[in-house]
């Protein structure tokens, strides 16, 4: 499978890259294709109002390398990690501003729009935190979201790691191993369990599967 591994923090081996590059290698572990990009060297400019920037065709005009992003490496992948540090209680500012600027490739009036949505849908994420505070409550806003970004895209949010350091790297030291958390969900993107029911969702009483049977005693 193909896996995109998303950085987007603006400092290079700083914790939540620190950690993308832990899911990277889990990922390769596993078998399967990986490509690693820091937002940083695609995103530059904030979402605007697409009924003043479209060209005449619906195109997005804002110069930057968002578009390659997305359609050579988003669009593509089979898998999504994303890292991204904790700013102000949430994701950071570039990240927030690639899911902002989603909407000009995914609208009605957007060019392809259609092939882009449907590259989207379906692709399993795990999602990596780096967090200078340990109280719990500090990334839940970040997960509630994704949470819901998620299913908005008919995505599956296979699980989430979150790393406790301030000082670049500092990450490797929580007691907590969230480095070898996040190379776990690396490797596990495709295979980790999500269960996501609804009132009428067909399911059986295991979540596991079928208990296995003993062998008989001789």
């Amino acid at each position: 499978m193909r896996v995109l591994v998303l950085s987007s923090s603006p400092r290079r081996n700083g914790n939540s890259q620190t950690m993308a590059q832990a899911a990277a290698q889990g990922a390769r572990d596993a078998g399967h294709d990986v490509d690693f990009a820091y937002l940083s060297d695609y995103v530059e400019g904030l979402f605007r109002d697409c009924r003043t920037c479209r060209n005449l065709d619906g195109a997005c005009t804002i110069a930057d390398d968002y578009e390659r992003l997305l359609l050579e490496h988003v669009v593509p992948a089979d898998g999504l990690i994303i890292a991204t540090p904790l700013y102000w209680y949430g994701m950071s500012g570039a990240l927030k501003t690639f899911y902002d600027r989603l909407f000009c490739y995914t609208s009605g009036s957007a060019p392809d729009g259609e092939t882009v949505v449907d590259g989207l849908t379906g692709k399993r994420v795990a999602l990596l935190i780096a967090c200078e505070e340990s109280y719990k409550g500090a990334t839940l806003g970040v997960i509630t979201q994704f949470q819901e970004l998620t299913r908005y895209l008919h995505q599956e949010l296979i699980g989430v790691a979150v790393g406790i350091g301030n000082s670049r790297g500092e990450v490797e030291a929580d007691p907590a191993r969230p480095l070898d958390h996040a190379e776990d969900l690396g490797r596990r993107l495709f295979d980790a369990r999500v269960t996501d029911y609804r009132i009428d969702t067909p399911r059986s009483n295991r979540v596991w599967g079928e208990r296995p049977v003993a062998a008989p005693l001789r």
